[in-house]
């Protein structure tokens, strides 16, 4: 793990939540009138002498077909695109793709009014009534400061007063790094998903749109107010995290992600954690091996965050566990 992913350990694991929950709600919600042009921008030519990010990929094998395993994340900037060359011939050799979500949930703007409503507080009174006075100040604060995008999006600091603290964490983070120039539209779920269908190979979902949003509304009371303050404090300190993480993932780097995020958020979230990471991992296993026991030799990509691929807990370890052949394809990694 890098010295500064190690430094910054206060709020990595509501980062990481946030994140994991972004895949539901920021690409058809806040931000999506910005989507169809951020996906065009992801073809453009990529950004001199800066390389591709290095891919989170894995190929799992039977006697006759494979799964490519790619780890995605759910914003990004426009010099992440495009994609290495792994992750092209992972998309020429698989004749369909599976997301977390179908793609044409994802898009949907139901997606993002679903998730809000599933959010809107039942039990009366306003947020910051839950929230006591000192994190209802930082969020003042924080509500002062972002304005103006908060208005863009539609939700400005007096309406997220109706909401959880869950669904307030999660925009927090969202927003900052909206304003840090990531983008929900160059996700590389939707821009996998929107490859797919420009090119007509079939696509589906792991799970569905209301399946996610119960993850977060899940959530018991007490970590919901854990993961908006992290999410707070993590907003007033600064970008370097954000950067740090989104660095890490452009590398490749799978002990600085599986360390300094999923182990963080396995222990300062271990009933969210169990919900969001583990028992999803579990529930997906079954479809995917049935994906591995078709008949015929088609070839799937798999794309989902890069937190369910990763650890003793990810999706990567549990089919190997269960015998089938795997390989990490990365050409960058090669020894020189």
């Amino acid at each position: 793990m890098s010295p500064a992913l190690a430094r910054n350990s206060v709020s990595r694991a509501g980062l990481a939540a946030a994140l994991a929950a972004a895949v539901a709600f920021a690409p058809a919600a806040l931000f999506a009138p910005r989507a169809a042009a951020q996906a065009e921008a992801a073809h453009a030519a990529p950004v001199a002498n800066r390389a591709p990010p290095v891919p989170l990929l894995w190929k799992v094998s039977d006697e006759d077909n494979s799964l490519y395993l790619l780890g995605s994340f759910h914003l990004l900037l426009p010099e992440d695109y495009p994609v290495s060359q792994d992750v092209e011939l992972a998309f020429a050799d698989a004749e369909k793709l599976v997301f977390e979500m179908a793609p044409e949930e994802l898009a949907s703007p139901q997606l993002g009014i679903q998730m809000a409503q599933a959010a809107m507080r039942t039990a009366g009174g306003t947020l910051d009534e839950q929230l006591g006075p000192e994190l209802s100040a930082q969020l003042a604060a924080w509500g002062r400061d972002n304005a103006a995008q908060l208005a863009k999006s539609g939700m400005p600091l007096q309406v997220l007063q109706r909401f959880e603290p869950w669904f307030v964490g999660m925009m927090v983070t969202i927003t900052q790094m909206v304003e840090m120039g990531f983008e929900p539209g160059l996700g590389l779920d939707l821009h996998m998903g929107g490859r797919a269908q420009m090119e007509q190979k079939p696509t589906a979902g792991l799970e569905t749109g209301a399946q996610q949003i119960a993850f977060m509304a899940g959530m018991e009371p007490g970590e919901q107010l854990q993961m908006l303050q992290q999410a707070l404090a993590q907003a007033a300190a600064g970008t370097d995290q954000v950067r740090e993480l989104h660095a890490a993932w452009r590398a490749g780097d799978v002990d600085a992600l599986l360390e300094g995020t999923v182990a963080e958020m396995r222990r300062d979230f271990p009933a969210l954690y169990r919900v969001i990471n583990v028992e999803r991992n579990d529930a997906w296993l079954p479809k995917l091996e049935a994906r591995l026991r078709e008949d015929g030799s088609d070839d799937s990509l798999v794309v989902v965050g890069a937190m369910h691929l990763l650890g003793e807990d990810g999706v990567v370890e549990k089919l190997r566990a269960k015998g089938y052949a795997v390989e990490r394809i990365c050409s960058a990694c090669a020894s020189p």
